[in-house]
């Protein structure tokens, strides 16, 4: 079996689909992942064969549209998942561009996306092959197709379509006690497993250390630009609480970071090995840190980096695993007071085990591999 996986952006999205892709590769099928250039050390990092399927980095899309005209952020939670939904589109649009090509000359018998990875729809339409959707993260992105949809037009109208093609099999990841309220009901749901780059291992990443240790990470996509003042605030609000923090952050960034916080912590550092060793973690509601704190069964305070990330981390809140707060309400005395009440209350704990527990008990990704092979027979 030939079989396409297809992420977009971030490390984050691809990251979340090489679990699946790699149990694929183990049961003895071809598998290749398309992604955008800046993504490609990110693919064949995990071993995976790795097709570039559009040029720019994700902010190209996010702030110019397919006419090349800037676009302008909104305010909103619906407005932002329409606007996200459209620059997806942008890129899933230049994507299947590119993989008509590609699948002239290797043609799938299944294309796996991940969640608003648009070039996977359209180019399974064309080859006439089923898709399969797979969620890198928890949230309920249920608004982004209406955003994509006026975007993927021509495309759509060139198949003989005028909606995105729902998946045959749709993969979510959510622990059931986080199941949204508008979860589609033909959803399965697997284990999550991480699948992030690694490098060599120190003692004191797979140790705990005496003090209690917090993990404080803008994700996969942080840069010195965005993320430098939100991590460095952070940090000095934490400091004074008698911890050891510890930033996993992309290195160009993580030189600042030792710069302007001497004696931290800070690099490229595999969240993976680094989380379970953790009492906290602190970061911007960002999917893959979610899922890999939630599957360590380690609480979270989550300062949300936009309305769009807020569903599944209210969700999370809720139950009693993490503290949410927007980012305006992110002052000093109160992500200290955040910090304390996580680190001292074991109920946060305790939920956020309980969550990590319904997590390992979901069918891994090997058990879904006869499955892709059905649907690749049909």
């Amino acid at each position: 079996m030939r079989a396409l996986f297809i992420g977009a952006g971030s490390p984050a999205i691809v990251f979340g689909l090489v679990p699946l892709a790699n149990a694929l590769r183990s049961g003895g099928h071809e598998v290749f992942m398309a992604a955008n250039e800046p993504m490609m050390p990110s693919v064949s990092g995990n071993g995976i064969p790795a097709v570039s399927m559009a040029e720019h980095d994700i902010w190209h899309y996010v702030w110019t549209d397919r006419n090349g005209n800037p676009r302008t952020f909104v305010k909103g939670f619906e407005e932002e998942m329409r606007f996200t939904g459209g620059w997806f589109a942008h890129l899933g649009a230049e994507g299947y561009a590119t993989l008509r090509e590609f699948t002239g000359q290797w043609r799938p018998d299944i294309v796996v996306g991940g969640t608003m990875c648009y070039a996977a729809p359209l180019i399974a339409a064309r080859l006439g092959v089923p898709y399969i959707r797979v969620a890198w993260d928890s949230g309920d992105w249920r608004w982004t197709d209406e955003g994509a949809l006026p975007v993927l037009e021509p495309e759509l109208r060139e198949l003989g379509l005028d909606r995105i093609p729902e998946p045959d099999l749709r993969i979510e990841i959510y622990p059931p006690s986080l199941t949204p309220p508008d979860a589609f009901p033909d959803a399965q749901l697997m284990r999550w497993t991480p699948g992030n780059l690694q490098r060599k291992a120190e003692p004191w990443m797979y140790s705990r250390p005496e003090r209690p240790r917090v993990c404080l990470t803008a994700g996969s996509r942080a840069s010195r630009e965005r993320s430098l003042e939100f991590l460095r605030g952070l940090a000095e609000r934490i400091a004074p609480l008698d911890v050891e923090i510890v930033i996993p952050a992309p290195e160009e960034l993580a030189s600042e970071l030792r710069r302007v916080l001497p004696g931290v912590r800070t690099g490229w550092l595999p969240l993976d090995v680094v989380v379970p060793t953790c009492d906290l973690v602190v970061h911007h509601a960002g999917g893959a840190t979610t899922m890999t704190a939630m599957s360590a069964g380690v609480p979270q305070l989550v300062v949300s980096e936009t309305l769009a990330f807020l569903p599944p981390v209210r969700r999370l809140a809720d139950y009693g695993a993490a503290i949410s707060l927007a980012p305006d309400d992110a002052t000093d005395e109160a992500v200290a007071t955040a910090c304390r009440e996580l680190l001292s209350e074991p109920s946060y704990r305790e939920r956020a085990g309980a969550l990590a527990r319904e997590l390992a008990e979901l069918p891994p990704p090997s058990e879904f591999v006869p499955q892709l092979e059905k649907l690749a027979a049909r």
